[in-house]
Formats: C-alpha cells, structure tokens, sequence
C-alpha cells in the first residue's frame, strides 16, 4: 500500500489488515518525519492482533521502490496485490504553477506508480498472477475548476494504469481503477495542498477568486441531503475487491457521493476502447489470462 501515512491509503491498510491480509503500510521516512505515524499502525497491530507492517517507500526513488519490494519479498516471500494510492495535491489557477511545480506533481502521481510497477511486476509476472489496484479520481472523467496540474496527472494516471493493464494481463496480473469522488473531511488532501507558486500571475487572476473562494461550497452542495460521504466508504471497496475471486474483479469502481455521472462517461469510454482494440485484432489485450 503506496502512501500509507494518512487519508485513504491509512484507511485502507487499516481495513485490509482487519480483513485478515497481511499489509505493508509504505510511507516516506516511517521511522523519522512519519514516526507517529507509523508507530500508531504498528501498536495498532499489536493491539488489534493484526498483522499490519510497516515499509519505508518514497515513490519518487526507483532505488527506494526497489529495496521496499526486496524488503516485503525478503520477510513473506510473495507479494499479491500492489495498492497505489500515493499522490499530491496542487490547487490554483493554471497558469500560475510553473513547469517545474507540474512536473514534480506528475513525478509523484504518475511516474511514482511506474516506479512501483518496475519494482514489483517482475515478480508478479514470474507467479502468473496477482492484483494491480490502482486509487485513481472522478477527475479523470469529470474536471473540476481550479485543479489543472492535478487533474491532469490524474487522467494521466489513469491512462498508464489502462495501457499498463493490457500488457500484464496476458501475464495473470489483474488491474483495478477505484476512483474516489470527493470527500469533504477525512483525509488531508486538500489542507496538504500545494498552491501555485507564481503570485504575480495568480494575482491577475484576481476576478475568479470569488469563485475559488465558494469552490469548497459549490463541492458541498453536490451531496445529496443526509449522505454521509466517509473516506472509509473507499477502503471498504478496496478490501472487498481484493477478497473477489481471481477472474472476477472490476476493471473499474467508482465510489462517489456527488452523483457526477462518472459511470457513465466510463461506460462510453470502455466500450469505444473495446471496440477500438477489437477492430485492431487485439481484443485478446482486453482479457487477464488464465494462470498456467
């Protein structure tokens, strides 16, 4: 489980052990910056007599999702499903993130994901089987204002996670998109929001602010009255795709609350994917093969 140390990713490693898997909480610098942190899930495994575990992964170092692979297969001998939730936020107009501040931003929620691939998917490959579950975002098919770089790394996530999908398949690994809509409290996606660092252009934005300023409203008042909208709703159908059968598994869930006709705009897509590759005389990419 990438990004672990917080929000959806501590949820879910939470959950998953619960459900009696083993897990290996990643985070960066568990034992330093994220001490509290990872000591909280490690006496909760103690108390809880679960076996949750921690792992030192920093998605931005191939060298350290090298070693965090080598570490789990070095103390169980296997891994079975990979779990990448890490990613950042940027919030702002886009004009005023520079090239670098996307780019760092697309290191962390795109090229973090294929660092951790590289790593594991060698072993994976090797077993004829296993689960690539991918935590992506309603953004990818719906885009709201005033995130752009995150947006953007979002639909790239997904795309890769896609492609990347095809190609594995033929090997046994399974893929999963979960992709949570937004939540209003529970993690802290957006009070750890990075904002844009260009003053003097976020400044000439300054006609939009009264919108930037009624976003979090506006996002509220996509909730229909009286639902409850708890990041742990993800978690749940995490642990409950996991447990799925091998050859049953979604290659797609959606878990929102604001009813933003995702399921929809994915529906349109896969099927003109289908088609698309069908027409190609690929359609057998569309299929995880059958464990020899």
């Amino acid at each position: 489980m990438t990004g672990a140390a917080t929000g959806i990713g501590n949820l879910t490693a939470r959950a998953l052990a619960a459900a009696g898997h083993t897990v290996f909480a990643s985070m960066r610098d568990p034992f330093g910056r994220n001490v509290a942190r990872s000591r909280e899930l490690l006496d909760l495994a103690v108390k809880e007599n679960i076996d949750l575990r921690v792992v030192e992964l920093d998605v931005q170092s191939q060298q350290s999702a090298d070693d965090a692979v080598r570490s789990v297969l070095g103390e169980t001998g296997r891994i079975d499903v990979v779990v990448h939730n890490a990613g950042h936020l940027m919030v702002g107009f886009a004009e005023a993130f520079t090239a670098e501040e996307v780019g760092h931003l697309m290191d962390v929620n795109v090229l973090g994901m294929q660092r951790v691939n590289r790593a594991v998917l060698p072993h994976l490959r090797s077993r004829g089987e296993g689960l690539l579950l991918y935590v992506g975002s309603t953004t990818s098919a719906v885009l709201p204002p005033f995130l752009a770089p995150y947006v953007a790394s979002k639909a790239a996530f997904d795309a890769l996670a896609r492609t990347t999908g095809y190609e594995v398949g033929r090997f046994g690994v399974e893929s999963t998109i979960v992709m949570p809509g937004p939540f209003m409290s529970g993690t802290e996606h957006f009070p750890n929001a990075t904002r844009a660092g260009d003053g003097q252009v976020t400044a000439a934005y300054a006609a939009l602010e009264p919108l930037v300023e009624r976003n979090e409203e506006a996002t509220a008042g996509l909730f229909r009255d009286g639902i409850d909208a708890d990041p742990a709703a993800v978690a749940d159908e995490i642990v409950r795709i996991v447990d799925l059968p091998r050859g049953n598994r979604p290659s797609r869930s959606v878990v929102d609350f604001t009813d933003a006709g995702v399921e929809q705009v994915n529906e349109a897509g896969d099927t003109a994917q289908r088609n698309y590759l069908t027409r190609m005389g690929f359609g057998e990419l569309l299929e995880t093969a059958s464990k020899q």
